[in-house]
């Protein structure tokens, strides 16, 4: 069990400085996982840090959780989104524009991949094999074990390695993000972490960081964790969530 301290201030910035090492890096997952979650906060919490820097929406399953759905709120954070635009933003298409085998190959270049987790999804980043610099990539998967297809360490196993088959590419760590939205406890984090480190060991790989809420994360002892402590502001909303944009602050909903 983790034992409870008094909330402290989590620097974005420093813990996915952290996570984040490699010139490229993606984040895959299926539906629920909190993929692009993860995608949209490391970009905002990054974008300082690197003089070229993009965020690559591949999700070609889900038309209303993925990076894209966010373009408005990255453009005035000034983090350049590569996505497909006009006809084609809306399309469950496996449209891989040209430029992102160009990125993947300039060295000069850093990318975060948002990567659809299914074998459709995870195609369109196997159709990148060719450009994808693997010494200098890491490939997370994110899993969430309160989401029907990784309910246990079984399942999200074999998930991986369908993903990795697919996707012609090994997972280099695994993200723990399990939760219930709303209603994630610190008991369902400490859960989905004991399992996303059996299943790391599984596949062979670490548990790269542990994803939280961001007024979860400040409730953790983040000493008692194997990895650093991401933490989250929800960005990506459903269509018919009513949303309540702020008038001061940072902005973090996505309409």
């Amino acid at each position: 069990m983790v034992k409870r301290i008094e909330p402290v201030p989590v620097s974005p910035s420093e813990a996915f400085g952290l996570v984040v090492t490699r010139r490229v890096t993606v984040f895959a997952g299926h539906f629920g996982s909190g993929k692009t979650e993860i995608a949209l906060n490391a970009a905002l919490a990054l974008k300082d840090s690197h003089k070229r820097f993009s965020l690559v929406d591949l999700d070609v399953v889900k038309p209303y959780f993925r990076s894209r759905s966010g373009k408005a709120m990255l453009e005035a954070a000034g983090v350049r989104l590569i996505a497909p635009e006009g006809d084609l933003y809306s399309a469950d298409l496996p449209v891989i524009l040209p430029e992102i085998r160009s990125l993947l190959r300039d060295k000069r270049e850093s990318l975060l991949l948002d990567a659809g987790g299914d074998d459709v999804g995870t195609r369109a980043l196997g159709s990148l094999s060719d450009a994808v610099p693997v010494e200098e990539t890491d490939f997370f998967l994110v899993l969430n074990f309160r989401r029907t297809f990784t309910w246990d360490v079984d399942a999200a196993v074999a998930m991986a390695r369908d993903i990795e088959a697919t996707a012609r590419l090994k997972v280099t760590g695994v993200i723990s993000n399990t939760h219930l939205m709303g209603q994630t406890t610190v008991e369902v984090v400490e859960e989905g972490y004991s399992m996303a480190l059996q299943a790391a060991a599984r596949l062979g790989t670490r548990v790269t960081a542990l994803a939280v809420e961001a007024g979860l994360a400040a409730r953790l002892d983040a000493g008692a964790y194997e990895c650093p402590v991401l933490p989250l502001e929800r960005m990506v909303r459903p269509p018919f969530e009513a949303l309540k944009v702020p008038k001061t602050g940072p902005l973090f909903a996505v309409g």
